[in-house]
This record gives C-alpha cells, structure tokens and sequence, in this order.
C-alpha cells in the first residue's frame, strides 16, 4: 500500500483491475484506492504476471501492507483469498470447541468418601508454619483488555477475528479497525457490522464513536461505559446509548458503590476500583504528544451539553488531520520567526500584466506563483530547510518538491506536491499552482501528486490575516505561511540618500521550523534573504 499523501495512513482496496493469471505491464493500472483524501488508481511497480491478490476489495490495510505478488512471466497463480463462508443455521463456531458427546450409559455413582486423615502432628521442638493465605481472584478484564482476547484467533487471510455474544459467525477486524477499537477501549459486541459477512469496518467503528459523543459521552468515556471505571455513569436513553451521563474528575467524591455481602466461604469483597480522570485513550487524536512528553493534567469535565449546543462528529478527513497535527507538534521542535516583507515591486508587475496575463492562462494572476518562485531559489542557498530529520542525522534532499496547502471549502486541508519546482519559471508555476488546487477540490488528484513533498506553503492571506503560526507537515523540517497583504505607509530612501513616506502593498511572512534541524539565526537569514528576492527582483522580465 503506497503513502498516498503525508497525513494518510491507511487505503481501502476498491477495485482490482487485474485478476491472478493476468499479465501486468510495468506502470499500467493495477488497482484503485480510496483514502480520507483521494481516489487514485495505483500502477504496478513492475512487469510480470499477477500470482496472487492478498488483500480483498473493500479491505482497509495500513500503508506499507502487502497487497500482492507480481512475478515473472510463467509464474503459478495462487487463488485469490475468499470470502468467509456463512456457517449453516444451528452450525457451531468454528472457534468453539465442540459439543460433548452424549453418554451411552449413566456411570454408577462412587462411594462416599471417608474421612480425610488428620495430618501428622509436628516433631517435638518444632513449630510449624501457618499456611499461605488463599490468592485473590484476579480483576475482572477491562474493555480495552477483552478486545484482544477475543481477536485472539487467526483466519486464513490473515485478520482477526472476533466472536460477540450471541452471534452465530466471527466478525473479522482488520488491523485498522482493531486498533481504533483498542484505543477507544469498545466493545465490538456492541458494534454493528455492515460489511462483507457482517464485517465490523472502520466506518462502523467511527459511527459508533460518533453516536457515543452524540449521546452524551465523550470518546474517553467509553471504556468507562463499559463499566470499566466510575468516571462515566450514564441512564440510558431510547437508543441505549446513555442519553445522560454523568462525569466526574478524580476527588470529587463520587458516590461509592454498597459494600457487597461477604461471598461463601467468608472471602472478603473486592474493593472498588479507584475512579479515573475522563482522558482520551491512548494514542487518539485527542490524545496528546507521544509518551514521554509532559502534559497539562485536565482539572475538570467538560461542560454539559445545553439545550441548543449541537454535536458535529468529526469527518474522516478532519480525524486524520488531527492525528497528524498533535504527532506533529509532539516530535518537532517547532519555531516560529516572521519578517515583513514589502510587495509593492510584485504588485505593480501585477497591476500591469494582470488583463493580459488572464486572458492567456485563463486565471488571475495572484502573489501566490511569485513567493513560491522566490522561495524555489533562497532555498538552493539555505538547503537544511529542504530536509528530512532521520535517526540522529539530517537528510537533505537536493530536489525542491513544493506542497501547496488547499483548502477544500472549508471542510479540510490537503497538501498536494509540485514536484522539481525548483526547475519552473514563474509562469509555470501559476500554472502548476493552479492545476493542483483545481483537482484538488474535484478530488481528482493521483498518489504521486500527494507524495514526496520536501517544503511546504500555505497561503491564508486571501482572509486578510496578519501573522499564522502554521504545523509543520512530517517528515519535512519547516513550512512557510503567507498573510495578508496590505497598503501601508512604510519608509523609502530617496535618491538624494534621504528617506521619505510612501504607501506600499506589505504583508507578513512567517517560518515555522523544526529547531532540530537548525538554529534560529538560519531560520531567520532565510526569511531575509526570501523578503530581498520579492523586494528588489524585476519580476516583469521574469513573467
């Protein structure tokens, strides 16, 4: 499974184009792919004959999963995995062992046993030892802990599988879908599958969670509904979904369960377990930087739901933002330095072609094309901007593939690559520019064009904004946001060497970096040197 863009982690099979036996040339489509952010059809990596398709239409596999063999010309075809058979009605599991046979006759009952012989009393002089006292039964296992266990088994094509109560089939979980269940801490009796067979996807999985938020508990919560804790205690509504729950942070003395009568034998009740704090589980998106990485404690729950708040679930795109950003923030050292740079050069160029230039290229001419042309050439003199960290090194990657953020009407962000942008002139790059962002919002774009970036843009000056702190795009090393640009007055040299008012286009441009890989005074020697290229080049011979 390739990487189909920088956030993406995991890709559904939709359709395989080639079936076991065909023959595949090198660069013809193979498959297609579907992620939160792109549809693409995949080319193979090689010539050869398709032996064996591992993965199922339909299956969600993590990036880097194996999904099929081409070998040589002549190779043997292996069966593609099938489909798990429904198991007749009144069939017992698979995964359960079978019924006992009934006896043939009823075995005669043995005699009542004597008394047990009293035990030998101790030599003379010598005490004997009291006898360990009984073990404790061991805790009951919590949601997140059954999950494994009942995804314990194995089936041919290589996923989980997981039997609830009362169902008379396994629902296989795929390695995705196993460990969002993992992290919320479900219960995957209580998911409803509605894929192949009755197969728990991960929209199944995130329809759940959405209707748990929906209902009035938050994600963490979850595993506490499951009564794996205190903290989250709800009466159940209509939908049995816990209408009303009822939260409480560690020391606020939430009631105490009654003591239960002592069992037989005189064994004393287990104590309750100590209620823990509300946070998300592990590894979330809500979750917080990776372990290690200190940690505001959260003090108090979070409000109740009013009359007239609404719950908007997170979207898939938006879900894997998410992750990304809080992974960003935890493994980067993030920086920021900014430099006001003066636009007035770029915008009488502007001003003059800008008639002529869209009725050649069919679109308007904006800042955009003339920042990224000036960054392609300061970043060939500051080239540790245009790297990688790796383990204990710096990888610095001597081609400028520039990923340009676009916003998808308002309903998330994608970052797709112009690949060598360093070897485009300025109009090319409008072009380019333009083309991405145009089938980037017809989601239209390839793998390739998701892949490989080495130095990021974003662009919210369009809103007029001031100063943005952007979030770097792992693995890159910095990212250049470009605000607002205004008229203002600024402070001009004269001929004469004297100065003098004058009202020039001005915006911001702001780095954030990676202080990992450089220092503060790189950083900022870059963003000089980048706001001289927009001041001081003839732009109009350039376009």
């Amino acid at each position: 499974m390739p990487q189909l863009g920088e956030t993406v982690t995991e890709g559904t099979i939709i359709r395989w184009l080639k079936q076991v036996g065909d023959s595949v040339a090198q660069d013809e489509p193979l498959f297609e792919v579907s992620t939160d952010k792109v549809d693409s059809e995949v080319p193979s990596p090689a010539s050869g004959v398709l032996t064996e398709i591992l993965v199922r239409e339909g299956e969600t596999v993590d990036v880097g999963a194996r999904l099929a063999v081409v070998g040589p010309a002549g190779s043997a075809a292996v069966a593609p995995p099938a489909a798990p058979a429904e198991p007749p009605p009144g069939a017992p599991s698979p995964d359960l062992p079978p019924p006992p046979a009934a006896p043939s006759a009823p075995a005669p009952e043995p005699p009542p046993p004597g008394p047990a012989p009293a035990p030998p009393s101790p030599a003379p002089g010598v005490h004997e030892a009291p006898p360990p006292p009984p073990a404790p039964p061991p805790p009951a296992p919590t949601a997140a802990e059954r999950v494994p266990a009942g995804a314990g088994s194995v089936s041919a094509d290589g996923l989980s599988a997981a039997e609830g109560p009362g169902e008379g089939r396994a629902a296989l979980l795929s390695p995705v879908v196993r460990r969002l269940v993992q992290e919320h801490g479900l219960d995957v009796s209580e998911i409803r599958g509605t894929g192949l067979g009755g197969r728990i996807t991960r929209e199944d999985v995130t329809r759940h969670i959405d209707a748990l938020q929906a209902g009035g508990l938050p994600p963490a919560a979850v595993a506490g509904r499951a009564g794996d804790g205190p903290e989250a205690r709800g009466a159940a509504g209509p939908d049995g979904l816990g209408g009303v729950a009822e939260l409480r942070a560690p020391g606020e003395g939430a009631p105490k369960p009654a003591p239960s009568a002592p069992a037989a034998g005189g064994a004393a009740p287990e104590a309750p377990a100590e209620p823990r704090s509300p946070v998300p589980a592990p590894g979330s998106a809500l979750a917080g930087p990776a372990p290690g990485v200190q940690t505001p404690a959260i003090s108090s729950p979070p409000p109740p739901l009013g009359p007239r708040d609404e719950v908007v679930p997170f979207s898939g795109i938006r879900r894997i933002t998410a992750e990304h950003m809080v992974r960003s923030k935890a493994i980067s050292a993030h920086t920021l330095v900014s430099i006001e740079a003066d636009f007035e050069n770029v915008e009488r160029v502007r001003r003059a072609e800008r008639e002529v230039f869209k009725a050649d290229e069919g679109m308007s001419l904006t800042y955009l094309p003339f920042i990224a042309r000036a960054v392609v050439d300061v970043l060939r003199d500051y080239p540790n901007l245009n790297s990688s960290v790796g383990d204990n090194a710096l990888i610095v990657h001597k081609d400028i593939h520039l990923g340009v953020a676009v916003d998808l009407s308002r309903e998330g962000l994608i970052v797709p690559v112009l690949h060598n942008a360093d070897g485009q002139s300025l109009r090319g790059l409008a072009r380019s520019i333009a083309d991405l962002a145009m089938r980037a919002r017809s989601r239209t774009l390839s793998a390739d064009d998701l892949a490989g970036g080495t130095f990021t843009i974003t662009n919210p000056g369009p809103y007029g904004t001031f100063i943005t702190y952007p979030i770097i795009a792992q693995p890159q090393v910095a990212v250049l946001s470009t605000d607002g640009v205004k008229r203002k007055p600024v402070v001009v040299p004269t001929p004469d060497g004297g100065e003098s008012i004058a009202i020039h286009s001005v915006g911001v441009l702001a780095l954030a970096f990676d202080h990992r890989a450089v220092d503060g005074a790189y950083a900022a020697a870059f963003l000089h040197d980048l706001a001289e290229v927009i001041a001081r080049r003839d732009w109009s011979a350039e376009l």
